[in-house]
């Protein structure tokens, strides 16, 4: 659990304990941010100590995650991701995702990866780790179109 103090921010529902619906909407909340591709909004979520291990990368503090996800997105062009619940606890969720992108040369990649998250009280990510690997496609090859269209929470294929 987070030792920051942001008090003074509203909660972030749904709250823990978390239930397999409120596991689902939490889940879908963190797709929709990220398919937003706005570093703000998606560090908002964490807290303000949130720690982050991302692939190789170690992170603490949402002024480091924000500027993460900014080079992020600066590499990682026509983001699109989606995410499903894997399992969950009353303070933890664990997701499995797969996300696709082209870099400057027009090489699209389907990224695929595992994340572990922890929540404070307030609704708050204070601990996330993901582990991630890059498969190259082609371009019709893609399944992953923007953002999930409202009410539809289909899994994500295995391959």
């Amino acid at each position: 659990m987070s030792t920051g103090h942001h008090d003074a921010e509203p909660p972030r529902h749904p709250l823990p304990p978390f239930t397999a619906d409120t596991a689902r909407d939490k889940v879908q909340a963190a797709e929709d941010a990220w398919n937003s591709r706005d570093p703000r909004r998606v560090a908002a979520a964490y807290t303000p100590d949130s720690t982050w291990r991302n692939r190789s990368a170690f992170l603490t503090g949402r002024d480091r995650i924000e500027a993460f996800l900014t080079d992020k997105w600066e590499r990682e062009l026509d983001y699109a991701l989606r995410k499903e619940l894997w399992a969950f606890g009353d303070d933890r969720i664990a997701v499995r995702f797969q996300y696709e992108w082209h870099d400057a040369t027009g090489q699209w990649w389907r990224s695929y990866g595992n994340e572990q998250w922890e929540f404070d009280a307030l609704g708050y990510m204070s601990r996330r780790e993901a582990s991630i690997n890059d498969v190259p496609i082609t371009e019709d090859q893609r399944r992953i179109h923007g953002p999930r269209p409202t009410g539809d929470r289909t899994g994500i294929p295995l391959r």
